[in-house]
């Protein structure tokens, strides 16, 4: 996985954590802007989050006022993006910069670097790597301060966002590395990853729900912890994502539960 703010012709260079990174961006270089002037930046779960907090709305209203769906891939498992004007300039852009930068995405706190995700079939576990890109306007690599990536995401405050969002990484990879393989998701699928990734508002509609209640054997302290805390019930649509999609079973289910809605439909139909 590699995102940058915007489309790039340039062949980005593979680097690891310790290589070095020569870059910095600020107020008065040349180019001031012009990442952010045609952006094109897919969000993850977490920094729909930060947003949610940044704006003071709903993840279901940033959804609505600030992306636009795209696929991640060809069997049509859902992304979204930053929406931008008619030019492709981020909504997000002033003449002061980032107007949300103490909660700008993840994509956009790695530029001019990025994140390459890689997950072997027979692990359960990603490899990372990053990546560097050079495009001419920016003027941010003729600057004098030079770190290691490392030390650049850190400075970024990009780590605390991999945290977060590896389970959901784990979850993209496995899909893309099964490929065709498992077929198309169903679109109840689709809706479920849909929601527990960038909705946690509804998500947390829908977990608690007398229906799910019925269905999954969480306690009480569960449902007081999820009230309040976007993240904590982001991580576990993760773990629902993973025991739904792919049978990684790490949630307790009510037993004869699945049973009786299943007759319940039958009955239905």
């Amino acid at each position: 996985k590699f995102d940058l703010p915007y489309d790039s012709p340039v062949e980005p260079i593979r680097l690891e954590a310790n290589d070095k990174l020569r870059f910095r961006c600020h107020k008065d270089v040349s180019c001031w802007n012009a990442c952010c002037s045609k952006a094109n930046v897919t969000l993850t779960p977490y920094d729909i989050i930060r947003l949610k907090k940044h704006l003071g709305i709903s993840t279901t209203d940033v959804l609505a006022k600030h992306t636009v769906p795209f696929e991640l891939d060809s069997g049509g498992m859902p992304g979204v993006k930053l929406r931008t004007t008619n030019e492709g300039a981020c909504l997000f852009m002033t003449d002061a910069g980032c107007s949300v930068y103490e909660n700008r995405p993840t994509a956009c706190r790695y530029y001019p670097s990025g994140l390459l995700s890689m997950r072997a079939i027979d692990k359960n576990i990603d490899e990372r790597s990053f990546l560097l890109i050079k495009e001419d306007h920016c003027m941010g690599h003729q600057e004098d301060q030079e770190q290691t990536v490392q030390q650049y995401r850190e400075k970024q405050g990009v780590v605390e966002y991999d945290d977060y969002n590896r389970e959901w990484y784990v979850i993209v990879l496995k899909k893309r590395s099964t490929g065709p393989a498992i077929g198309k998701p169903s679109e109840m699928s689709l809706q479920l990853f849909f929601m527990a990734s960038y909705d946690v508002d509804r998500f947390r509609r829908f977990v608690t729900s007398d229906s799910f209640k019925k269905t999954y054997n969480l306690t009480p302290d569960f449902y007081t912890a999820i009230e309040q805390d976007d993240v904590a019930l982001m991580q576990f649509g993760f773990k629902l994502m993973l025991q739904v999609l792919y049978g990684e079973l790490s949630i307790p289910e009510v037993e004869g539960a699945w049973e009786k809605r299943l007759e319940e439909r039958d009955e239905i139909l």
